[in-house]
């Protein structure tokens, strides 16, 4: 049963992580707004799709906002009560660290819980849900009518047609096609273009009639001009190239079932999450501490580094162990302990030197009055 401080306090931090949240969710979901829109745009994706894309981004993303929020919420919760000399109060009732300890390693756990969720489960699943929805939103661009008075892209980009005007039928009209085929350049005007798509809805087809073709190569004077009555331009859709992406969208069980070092490093990748809320949350309790006359923010610089540090340490020590360059057996433990000793460090080190320059001053004032 939590006691009244201890429930002041976890309140406090409750509040802060939401808050710390709150604020780097709002940061994620602009920056995805930015990249779905242009991505939609690019691609022509229909208009309902563009919400759920965001918010599955966000999703993808929410395992790694957790850890720094509640590392950042332990910070300025703690940073306040010992800034307002509240927990020195509290201390000089005989209340020792337990207050403190008790609630956040409490929210701690229940959030490394949450954090495991998200990440061996529901973001794969909102990987490869948005996977899809990304093929769905291609092919559903790509079979879009051509629009009058809009360039329009075909074949991962070989393919540009432009229609001054357009029939009721859908026949175009006063048509511009510029074509890539490997060195090459065709560059096509007709009257007339129809457009369809073949039976398997792999390849379009433009039919151009009444108009000429310029053929050749840029930079060089070598062409070639042909006119024609009807000339037909196959155009087959590009497949989607996932890679990485695709990988971060299976089920955690079906990389357990493979051990190569993509897979593993992969799992081990969604493994460092909760582990990473662990050990902030563990560090952000001591590295909260301020001393006398400290600013209530003296710490964040402090946070903001060492979550800095272990992320990027995080994506090294993946990228190393999909190539094979870590044991697999070491995997990403080696991430959470240097971080462990960095902290260490900067948490001790201030003590250190203070003590040192305390012996050795002592050391000196003392040899001065033996001098004397």
């Amino acid at each position: 049963m939590l006691r009244i401080l201890d429930r002041y306090i976890l309140r406090e931090v409750v509040v802060n992580w939401l808050a710390v949240t709150g604020v780097l969710l709002a940061i994620l979901i602009t920056n995805q707004v930015a990249k779905v829109l242009a991505r939609a745009a690019e691609s022509m994706y229909p208009r309902g799709m563009v919400l759920e894309l965001i918010m599955l981004s966000v999703v993808q993303n929410l395992a790694l906002v957790v850890p720094i929020a509640l590392l950042l919420g332990i910070v300025l919760a703690l940073g306040r009560l010992y800034h307002d000399s509240e927990m020195a109060a509290a201390q000089a009732c005989g209340t020792g660290s337990r207050p403190v300890r008790v609630p956040v390693l409490a929210l701690t756990a229940v959030l490394a819980v949450l954090v495991s969720g998200i990440s061996l489960y529901v973001s794969p699943a909102a990987t490869q849900r948005m996977l899809d929805l990304r093929s769905e939103a291609l092919r559903a661009g790509q079979f879009a009518p051509i629009t009058a008075g809009k360039f329009r892209m075909f074949g991962g980009g070989s393919t540009v047609v432009y229609a001054q005007g357009s029939e009721a039928d859908g026949t175009l009209t006063r048509v511009f096609v510029e074509r890539e085929r490997d060195d090459r350049l065709e560059i096509a005007l007709a009257q007339r273009a129809t457009h369809s798509y073949s039976q398997d809805g792999n390849l379009q087809v433009i039919t151009l009639y009444d108009g000429e073709r310029f053929e050749g190569i840029p930079g060089e004077r070598r062409y070639r001009i042909v006119h024609f009555a009807e000339n037909t331009i196959p155009v087959r859709l590009p497949a989607l190239s996932a890679g990485a992406v695709a990988l971060e969208g299976l089920p955690s069980s079906e990389l357990l079932k493979t051990p190569d070092s993509a897979h593993i490093a992969e799992i081990h990748w969604r493994i460092a999450f909760p582990i990473m809320a662990v050990v902030l949350a563990a560090i952000g309790i001591p590295l909260a501490r301020l001393r006398p006359r400290q600013g209530r923010y003296a710490r964040i610089g402090y946070a903001v580094l060492i979550f800095f540090v272990y992320i990027n340490l995080a994506i090294a020590g993946r990228q190393a162990l999909t190539r094979g360059a870590i044991p697999q057996w070491l995997g990403l433990w080696w991430v959470h302990a240097v971080v462990i000793l960095l902290a260490a460090t900067i948490l001790l080190l201030p003590k250190f030197m203070a003590r040192w320059r305390y012996r050795r001053n002592t050391a000196r004032l003392a040899a001065q009055a033996v001098t004397a």
